[in-house]
């Protein structure tokens, strides 16, 4: 059986941030946008937070705490995690349909991939085109 592939993760008790460096064609403006999320989420409730990637493609909050942890703030947790699933829920699903185009290879990733990459191709095309008609 597969196992969930890690995205990225805070801890406060060792108060540091993980990107998984197999995301790194991320943009950059993603990739600071998920620390903040994550950072953000562990000041406000402790714990560890973890962004996982599910074997079908699906991302997944993981909270937890150490037991000895009385101020982890269980209600808050998954409060925020409704917060963000709202709030972010465009993000949340182009990092779902990333994973599953260019990480996992899933069924018609090699269709998908090619969409893409044509798209780009074209839009690139039509920037140029636009910068020459302009002058």
């Amino acid at each position: 059986m597969a196992e969930n592939v890690v995205l990225c993760g805070a801890n406060s008790y060792v108060e540091k941030y993980y990107f998984n460096e197999e995301f790194s064609k991320l943009p950059e403006q993603v990739k600071e946008e998920l620390q903040i999320m994550c950072v953000m989420f562990t000041e406000d409730v402790g714990g560890v937070l973890t962004l996982e990637f599910t074997p079908e493609g699906e991302l997944q909050f993981k909270v937890a705490c150490d037991e000895t942890d009385y101020l982890f703030d269980e209600i808050g947790s998954a409060l925020k995690i409704k917060q963000y699933q709202m709030e972010k829920r465009e993000l949340l699903e182009a990092l779902e349909l990333y994973y599953r185009v260019f990480i996992s290879g899933g069924e018609d990733a090699e269709k998908l991939k090619s969409l893409f990459l044509e798209e780009e191709k074209q839009e690139a095309h039509e920037r140029k085109a636009g910068r020459i008609d302009e002058s």
